[in-house]
């Protein structure tokens, strides 16, 4: 039933993804693979308080578990709660140090907070883990470029 919800999802059918797993979670109601593949899914259809919701209460079942700090991180981050995904970024790079997502997610939070020097910091950190992150590797370049064009204002 997990991987029929799963393809239900790449096929864009998230409500009936939804309905699937509903069904797995009365049977299994603290499966942290379900309760983290429905969060994503009201993440992608724009219900954020539900998806950080099931975020938390993967996080109250496994406090350090890197997926769910990752999506609520992300999650907090789309309605412009830096801070706080920074928090959980925080959580996920002390769990796991390596964790190149956490590390370029907390850069975007750092950046949108106007900290560029400090999310160059963190992008640069996860480009070292994992040198082919696009992600990393563009939001560099872009706080790179931000931070040289502050500069120059500053200067005139």
């Amino acid at each position: 039933m997990l991987s029929a919800a799963y393809e239900l999802c790449e096929d864009g059918d998230y409500l009936e993804a939804i309905k699937l797993y509903n069904r797995i979670l009365k049977k299994d109601p603290k499966n942290i693979h379900v309760l983290i593949d429905k969060a994503v899914t009201f993440q992608n259809i724009g219900k954020i308080k539900q998806a950080i919701i099931l975020y938390d209460k993967v996080l109250k079942i496994e406090p350090s578990n890197l997926d769910a700090l990752v999506n609520k991180g992300s999650a907090l981050h789309t309605i412009e709660r830096y801070e706080d995904a920074i928090s959980c970024y925080d959580v996920a790079i002390k769990t796991d140090k390596k964790c190149a997502m956490a590390l370029a997610y907390k850069g975007l939070s750092l950046g949108e907070l106007g900290n560029l020097e400090e999310a160059i910091n963190h992008f640069k950190k996860a480009l070292i883990i994992d040198e082919d992150y696009d992600l990393a590797s563009i939001s560099q370049k872009t706080a790179q470029d931000l931070l040289k064009e502050l500069k120059k204002t500053k200067t005139h």
